[in-house]
């Protein structure tokens, strides 16, 4: 795998837009899951999401920029869907029941 094709999700969006995403999938997943964590821990969840589900659609082969035009939508859904595992498997190596 190659690492420029790791986070093939429609181009770089710079600090702001990386900040604004991070915060609102880092949202999203808060309460997806029940959780209750502040804004700089949502942002926190949020950017490191983006990564964490940016490897997993490669894993699986999706190209998320051929699905969706632009960078917004495909950058935050991918990173909902990370910040949603990363605070799942937390919870399970934890023992907090998942919700």
């Amino acid at each position: 795998m190659e690492v420029l094709s790791l986070m093939d999700l429609g181009g770089g969006v710079g600090i702001f837009g990386t900040l604004l995403i991070g915060g609102i999938a880092g949202w999203i997943a808060e309460k997806l899951t029940n959780s209750s964590h502040g804004l700089l821990m949502n942002i926190i969840i949020g950017i490191v999401g983006a990564y964490v589900g940016g490897f997993l659609a490669n894993v699986i082969g999706l190209k998320i920029a051929l699905i969706f035009q632009g960078w917004f939508w495909g950058n935050l859904l991918v990173s909902v869907v990370g910040a949603v595992a990363m605070i799942t498997v937390y919870r399970l190596l934890k023992g907090q029941r998942v919700r």
